[in-house]
């Protein structure tokens, strides 16, 4: 019995297809377009979001029926008609990843319950054996994990960025990269807040560069 292999991937400016216009293709669609690939929507009708979504030239929409030639250089295929016979077609003609929503056994890969705060990800799935333990789990982590985690990722962005500048021992640079990401950390992010952590991770760094600057004396 194989494990699914669990990835990010990068689509930005590849080519996405998704056959169906009508809600789940709807939530594909809009999840997809977060990810920067080029979007093309097959369907002779679409939902309100989708239909916004077209006359901003956010997404292609092709208006009518499935049809064999569609799926050319796609990287990426979502199937999401309600007709089991086209999703089926469409799973067999993808050139690449597919996913046929609800059939597993259609697809070559499955889309996780997700997470997201910002830079922040957090993928989670059941192997596709129970979605809705996948979606309770889901719920429980975007409690734990609020929107603080998000503005703080923000904030280390750009420390990253400073401290691969300004800290040139590398020991001390790799040990100041690993605090800012520390279980300390996390504790006083849910504790003390945003601010609290960022004035933290200031202080330390201005310590470790004034530091390295008394040695060089």
């Amino acid at each position: 019995m194989f494990q699914y292999y669990p990835v990010f991937l990068n689509l930005e400016r590849k080519k996405a297809v998704v056959v169906g216009g009508g809600k789940i293709a709807e939530r594909k669609t809009l999840s997809l377009m977060e990810s920067g690939a080029e979007i093309t929507v097959i369907s002779p009708s679409l939902t309100p979001r989708l239909k916004t979504a077209k006359e901003k030239k956010l997404i292609r929409h092709i208006s009518r029926a499935y049809r064999n030639n569609d799926l050319k250089n796609a990287s990426l295929v979502v199937a999401a008609t309600d007709s089991p016979e086209v999703n089926r077609q469409v799973a067999k003609d993808a050139p690449g990843l597919v996913n046929v929503v609800d059939v597993p056994s259609q697809c070559n890969f499955i889309a996780p319950s997700v997470v997201k705060r910002g830079d922040l990800i957090i993928a989670i799935s059941s192997s596709g054996v129970s979605p809705a333990l996948s979606k309770t789990l889901r719920k429980e982590l975007e409690k734990l994990y609020g929107p603080e985690f998000s503005e703080y990722l923000r904030f280390i962005k750009k420390v990253r960025t400073k401290a691969l500048s300004e800290i040139r021992e590398k020991t001390g640079r790799e040990r100041f990269l690993k605090w800012i990401g520390s279980d300390k950390m996390l504790k006083m992010l849910r504790d003390k807040g945003v601010a609290a952590v960022k004035d933290e991770v200031s202080g330390g760094l201005k310590e470790i560069v004034g530091i390295e600057l008394g040695k060089k004396k």
